[in-house]
């Protein structure tokens, strides 16, 4: 199935949700003026329809080809790759200095949502790259960055990042890489598995960023530093010299995004691999984690990407698929499955999750380039609290989310969904990685009430309950009747999402930790749903003047109701198992499992 990027939608999220008109007010931006705004959504759109998606399926297909440590990628990537670099997409938010365009966040963020949407498994290259393009740019020299921030802005490097390794997992202080210091260099040796687009054919050189430990490191997390390791050395003048001592031992057989190549990479399997200090020795996390906050957005992101792509797909099928009657139209001939009331109910939920999703997202985003460059201090602060404390909301609902979505787009497939040669039972598969990479939704979880909420007592939280509230009370005052509706809704929601908050509060570690994933789950439900409720309240607003997309934005009234009545109204039974699910949760002995 083809797919069709829906810029009407996201440039009305981006406006409305995600504040485009006053981020482009921001200094850095005077040349980024609608007009503009509109071009690059419309040319991106074609590229990902025209380019990128037709490589989706094949490339599931085919996957890559592991040989010798060399690992070719599927028909057609390579080519595709070039011309995405060659026509500038691929250093689109990147910093003018080092080559790229400087683009807000919130409009990089929309375009990266169509590469996702359209090729996921080729989207993963660009993303990883501009992560390590940030971290060098934050923690490097002066010399590393002159070296190789240009080459991997425009694309013709690419970018790893090396945590994980076979006997530590999630736990980053069991981590065993070595790096000894050897002059202005270190000689890393040690074996990094999961490393996304760690081998491939399509660039010239790829730079993997490694944490490692120094000889005198202390235990821990407080051990580990950050290393630039480039496969090919790279010479005075810039050219590419001799292979360092780093190879590909193997790719995975993996569930989904099977045409990206995921390595285990043996590093130092001869003198050691030669690399470079980032940041300061023993401090590697926290420069990792300078990118981390972008890295999670985006695969929150491919959250809300695969989410579009099986609504898409699960929409074109109920409008063809003709099979049986239809209540209150039986006479009518030829009738297709969306006349099925629980046909539209399924469609109807994943319409409703995905722009629930999108929105926060771009709302996410939004705040990303006011933190980044609004021109007031305290507005500054403030959005830079906001992205912190949504970030793992981001992250973790809007993929958890993801797997309703594509399941139900299988199920209005039916049995057609499972059988691979639709492409529904690919979009599932592939979403399935979301939750796990970058953090799984538990360490977001964990994440979202350690880092972010204990620490200053809720205090941001329940500012932004405060608006929440704010706007649902106002909504509720209307004389209109969906919005009023949405208002009460809302207020619900948000007066459950205060006692689950003042609840986790109260609650011991291990208690809390307990309840901390139906927590995340309740926070993105309600702030998903206020969100859905601004975008009613705004669609609302421009049908009373001269529109003429009348269609779209009734729809975003009915739409954002649905997500009101079927999932915000769920928030209750959300808030029940935070105050009071931990007790079985923790009750039985690990003999009674």
């Amino acid at each position: 199935m083809s797919y069709a990027a829906p810029t009407r939608e996201m440039l009305f999220v981006m406006k409305e949700i995600g504040g485009l008109d006053a981020v482009l007010q921001q200094p850095g931006h005077e040349e980024v003026d609608p007009d503009l705004v509109d071009a690059i959504l419309g040319e991106a759109g074609k590229f990902a329809t025209d380019v990128l998606a037709p490589l989706n399926q094949p490339g599931d297909r085919q996957g890559n080809r592991w040989d010798a440590g060399h690992v070719g990628t599927a028909d057609g990537f390579r080519q595709a790759y070039a011309s995405f670099c060659e026509a500038g997409w691929h250093g689109m938010p990147a910093d003018t200095k080092f080559g790229g365009q400087g683009m807000p966040t919130l409009l990089s963020t929309a375009v990266l949502e169509m590469w996702k949407s359209s090729n996921m498994a080729f989207s993963l290259c660009q993303m990883l790259t501009l992560g390590a393009v940030e971290a060098i740019t934050h923690h490097g020299t002066q010399a590393l960055m002159q070296c190789y921030l240009p080459p991997m802005v425009a694309g013709r490097w690419t970018g790893t990042m090396n945590l994980t390794e076979p006997q530590a997992g999630s736990d980053l202080a069991a981590l065993r890489t070595k790096a000894v210091p050897q002059g202005d260099h270190y000689r890393i040796s040690g074996t990094k598995i999961f490393i996304t687009w760690g081998e491939h054919d399509m660039a010239e050189n790829i730079v993997h960023l490694v944490l490692a430990r120094l000889p005198d490191a202390p235990p821990g997390v407080k051990g580990l530093s950050l290393f630039l390791v480039p496969k090919f050395l790279v010479k005075e003048d810039g050219s590419l010299g001799e292979r360092n001592d780093l190879v590909c031992a193997s790719i995975e057989h993996k569930m989904g995004i099977r045409a990206s190549a995921t390595a285990v990479m043996s590093f130092g399997e001869g003198a050691g691999a030669k690399g470079w200090l980032l940041g300061e020795e023993n401090h590697g996390l926290a420069c990792m984690f300078t990118m981390m906050n972008h890295a999670r957005l985006n695969v929150g992101l491919e959250g809300v990407a695969i989410s579009e792509r099986a609504y898409q797909q699960a929409r074109a099928y109920a409008l063809d698929r003709v099979q049986g009657k239809t209540l209150g139209r039986e006479g009518e001939v030829n009738a297709t499955i969306i006349g099925h009331p629980d046909v539209r109910r399924m469609l109807m939920d994943m319409k409703a999750r995905t722009e629930a999703q999108r929105a926060l997202a771009y709302f996410t985003a939004g705040q990303m380039d006011r933190a980044h460059g609004h021109v007031d201090v305290d507005q500054r602060r403030h959005a830079q609290q906001l992205v912190d404390l949504l970030i793992p909301v981001v992250k973790g609902w809007c993929t958890e989310g993801a797997q309703l979505v594509t399941a139900t787009g299988v199920q209005v497939h039916g049995g057609m969904g499972f059988i691979e040669e639709t492409g529904a039972a690919q979009h599932q598969r592939d979403a399935r990685i979301t939750t796990i990479y970058e953090g799984t939704t538990g360490i977001q979880a964990n994440d979202l009430i350690g880092r972010k909420l204990s620490r200053d007592q809720g205090a941001v939280m329940y500012g932004l309950i405060g608006q929440m509230s704010g706007d649902a009370s106002a909504l509720a005052r209307q004389t209109d009747a969906v919005l009023a509706s949405l208002g009460k809704s809302l207020q619900r929601g948000v007066d459950e999402l205060n006692k689950a908050t003042a609840s986790l509060l109260a609650s011991d570690a291990r208690e809390a930790a307990a309840s901390a994933v139906p927590y995340l789950w309740l926070a993105g439900t309600v702030t998903g749903g206020w969100l859905m409720c601004r975008a009613a309240d705004a669609a609302t607003v421009q049908l009373g003047a001269d529109v003429d997309d009348a269609n779209f934005l009734q729809a975003k009234r009915l739409t954002a109701l649905h997500f009101a009545r079927h999932m915000l109204s769920q928030a209750p039974a959300m808030c029940e198992a935070v105050a009071h699910g931990a007790e079985s949760t923790l009750g039985l002995h690990q003999d009674q499992f």
